[in-house]
């Protein structure tokens, strides 16, 4: 089959197109799906840039998000069969594959079914960032509504889709963007006020949106600057999620006076620690998004599709021009 791959950790030149073994044998909790499209994710970038940090094997075929065809399942797989129309989110973490091939072999438990009303590049865009901003939203911050909810990048894959999470869930939503452009796509999408941190003191912005009280939730997508000015956002007894690793000298004084509960979300644990529970849960968040998805009450922004082979200026796009939404790898079969 043809797969982008590398063999050593760098920048995107070091990825590869051409022929790879093809997957053909099932484990009896597996699937073996052709993939139709692929979901081009910063951790995607990381795995390149640092593979050493990650449980992948040489050589690696990168990419989490996939969305294609059942070819063949497990003996023990009851959900699925042959010619189903599914999407997940799988690393290639612990002896997998990645998605940026044209088969990949899924463990059941991640699987669900594709929104009928998506196409496979839509669809494929759509995995990783809905998991993330679902569990960081419901299993991390407990959200409910009435509360107020800062996202940050809202733009971006995980922020647009959080910011649709929250307004389901009936949260009153903030956000911060860098452009009027990217401010307009947020309020379409739901966003309730818009901050632009390129021009705005944030921390003063969400000071005088909520009467100096603060927010109920902040949601770092960012990194360590930004997580640290959440501990200044969020009210006492708040709480505050980050999916990305605090810096070394993060000041964590301000949280623990103001009882700030904090907590990580990494959508990647239960394939790196092999928990089949955790994946189960994985594939029934999807399928209650294709639910929504179907229902026209969420949508993913596909902001450019590239063919497999162009994995390389797909990441650089990614990386370069931090678009609004999500690139997509289209593989045809």
């Amino acid at each position: 089959m043809q797969a982008i791959y590398f063999e050593k950790g760098g920048a995107s030149d070091v990825l590869r197109y051409g022929d790879v073994d093809t997957p053909v044998h099932c484990g009896d909790k597996q699937v073996l799906v052709r993939i139709k499209a692929a979901g081009v994710n910063p951790v995607d970038c990381k795995i390149r840039a640092a593979p050493d940090r990650f449980p992948v094997t040489f050589p690696v075929i990168p990419g989490c998000d996939g969305a294609g065809m059942v070819e063949a399942v497990g003996q023990q797989v009851t959900t699925f069969k042959p010619g189903d129309a599914v999407y997940f989110s799988q690393p290639g973490f612990n002896q997998r594959q990645g998605t940026y091939a044209e088969y990949v072999l899924v463990d059941a438990g991640l699987l669900a079914k594709k929104p009928f009303s998506l196409s496979f590049e839509q669809a494929a865009a759509a995995p990783l960032v809905l998991i993330t901003a679902w569990e960081a939203l419901h299993d991390r911050a407990r959200i409910s509504s009435g509360q107020t909810i800062l996202i940050h990048a809202g733009a971006g894959g995980v922020g647009h889709a959080a910011i649709q999470l929250a307004k389901l869930a009936g949260a009153n939503v903030i956000t911060t963007v860098s452009s009027d452009e990217k401010a307009s796509f947020a309020k379409k999408l739901g966003a309730d006020k818009t901050i632009n941190y390129q021009t705005q003191d944030v921390i003063e912005e969400v000071m005088q949106l909520t009467a100096g009280k603060g927010v109920d939730i902040a949601f770092d997508t960012v990194g360590p600057a930004v997580l640290q000015s959440c501990f200044s956002c969020a009210k006492t007894y708040g709480d505050v999620v980050t999916i990305l690793q605090p810096a070394a000298d993060t000041d964590w004084s301000d949280a623990r006076i103001r009882n700030i509960r904090f907590s990580f979300e990494l959508m990647l644990t239960p394939v790196i620690m092999e928990i089949e529970s955790a994946k189960q849960h994985h594939g029934e968040i999807l399928q209650q998004c294709a639910t929504l998805i179907d229902e026209d009450k969420l949508a993913i922004k596909v902001s450019q599709t590239f063919g497999l082979s162009e994995a390389a200026a797909a990441q650089d796009f990614l990386e370069q021009q931090h678009p609004a939404g999500k690139s997509v790898l289209t593989i045809d079969k």
